[in-house]
């Protein structure tokens, strides 16, 4: 901890930093915290938060089960900065720092209710089996003009041209140009930030975009689309525009995903165990794909973890629907590109754009994990188009919940504590957006039922 200390007070030194963004991803995988002075940083002592913020809904409510989870006196938690996560606000007016930091109990313990706590648990877990998970996420969000009226429906942004897109323009060069100044202005920030993005390319929607990020370890790349998504948004907002990550922001245009394709090492070797070197498939790619095939329906919810998620994950080309899976399939939830034996790996495209990064990453390596110690076998791959199968997940968030708990390996890995925490906070949102009456069923039912 010391020697951390050190390289943060060189760091900060070097950029003549006057403040720190104190950094802890909340539940919903947003930022919480705090801004302090760089010089008081440096001092002895730890920053602090309540620990009540890690159960607090998107509305930043509180369920009624709120002190089954954490203490009734509202107990701080102590904040230890990960040297790994230090970078610059490269759209800050004064020379400022963030770090994201790992939130500890009072005992010194890792807190059983941060979501960076959930993600450690399971690559210990990779640890202890001798593996290395290796993942490389892809995000998509939306460009929508700015709305100040929560009643009125989003629409793309006018781009340089002037007018708004109407058309499907899948991989469309010219219309990414549309918004150079957004996209110079986005890369520039990431480099300042040194996140690995990689490719950009403009999705099927109207002004929806894809960032594909290079291949890595997940806890650093979970801080960095943490970390990439406060960017984009701070980026959208320079712009006069609004960038959004919901699952499903327009009702005429696909969803938005954060598609995660992962492999898993040997970690002695630096193998890839999921193929031979002559690109045979090996036993552990199939028993990966079986352990996501059978845990996903009770994760869903850590996938789709809004009540907008839901409406992504209908029968469509751009979402998943079932558990299918098969070679360079992308109506498959789980696809197995083609690639070189040492690139094998598996994308789990159930994750939405609204996932909470640490918990997506997690849950899907955690699937993956217990079907190759299970051994697992997975169903025959998929050939045709899979949307045209039945539908076989949750289609809202309540019972997306129900099985959350059901399986005892889960509930290990994760925490027993942490998945009731999570399914009271999410079953309030739930019940809150429920009790709100649509102008659907106004126009339907108000004089016809």
């Amino acid at each position: 901890m010391n020697d951390d200390k050190q390289i943060i007070r060189d760091w900060l030194k070097q950029h003549q930093i006057s403040e720190v963004e104190v950094l802890v991803p909340d539940l919903t995988g947003n930022a919480r915290g705090k801004f302090i002075p760089a010089h008081q940083f440096l001092n002895d002592s730890l920053p602090k938060l309540p620990e009540s913020i890690l159960v607090q809904t998107v509305t930043g409510e509180y369920s009624d089960e709120h002190w089954e989870f954490v203490e009734p006196t509202d107990t701080d938690m102590l904040l230890k900065p990960d040297v790994s996560t230090l970078r610059v606000v490269p759209w800050a007016r004064e020379p400022t720092a963030q770090i994201v930091h790992d939130c500890y109990n009072l005992k010194g313990q890792l807190h059983p209710l941060a979501s960076r706590t959930i993600l450690r648990k399971v690559l210990a877990a990779y640890q202890e089996a001798g593996l290395k998970p290796v993942v490389a996420p892809e995000v998509e969000f939306y460009l929508v003009a700015r709305n100040l009226d929560s009643d009125y429906e989003l629409e793309p942004p006018a781009g340089r041209s002037g007018r708004k897109e109407t058309a499907r323009l899948s991989y469309g060069i010219d219309a990414v140009a549309e918004f150079e100044d957004f996209v110079e202005d986005m890369y520039e920030f990431a480099d300042a930030q040194q996140l690995d993005v990689d490719t950009l390319i403009h999705e099927n929607g109207a002004a929806q975009l894809e960032i594909n990020f290079r291949h890595g370890d997940p806890l650093s790349l979970a801080d960095q689309v943490f970390v990439f998504k406060r960017t984009v948004r701070e980026t959208a907002h320079k712009h006069n525009m609004y960038a959004t990550f919901m699952a499903k922001p327009m009702r005429i245009e696909p969803g938005s995903a954060l598609h995660i394709h992962q492999s898993v090492l040997d970690a002695e070797t630096g193998r890839n165990i999921f193929a031979e070197d002559d690109g045979a498939f090996t036993p552990a790619i199939l028993s990966y794909v079986a352990g996501l095939q059978r845990y996903t329906p009770e994760l869903i919810s850590l996938y789709a973890p809004n009540v907008n998620s839901y409406r992504r994950l209908a029968p469509d080309i751009s979402a998943p629907i079932n558990l299918n899976w098969g070679f360079d399939n992308r109506t498959t939830a789980f696809r197995v590109p083609h690639s070189e034996p040492d690139h094998t790996r598996v994308e789990n495209r159930f994750p939405g754009a609204d996932a909470n990064p640490y918990l997506a990453i997690a849950a899907s390596l955690a699937s993956g994990l217990i079907g190759m110690r299970e051994g697992l076998t997975p169903t025959e791959p998929h050939a045709g188009t899979a949307n045209e199968d039945d539908v076989e997940v949750a289609r809202t968030l309540e019972e997306g919940l129900r099985n959350l708990r059901a399986t005892p390996a889960l509930c290990d890995l994760f925490g027993d504590l942490f998945l009731r925490a999570y399914t009271a906070v999410k079953l309030d949102e739930f019940e809150e957006f429920n009790r709100v009456i649509s102008s659907w069923e106004r126009e339907h039912l108000l004089l016809q039922v």
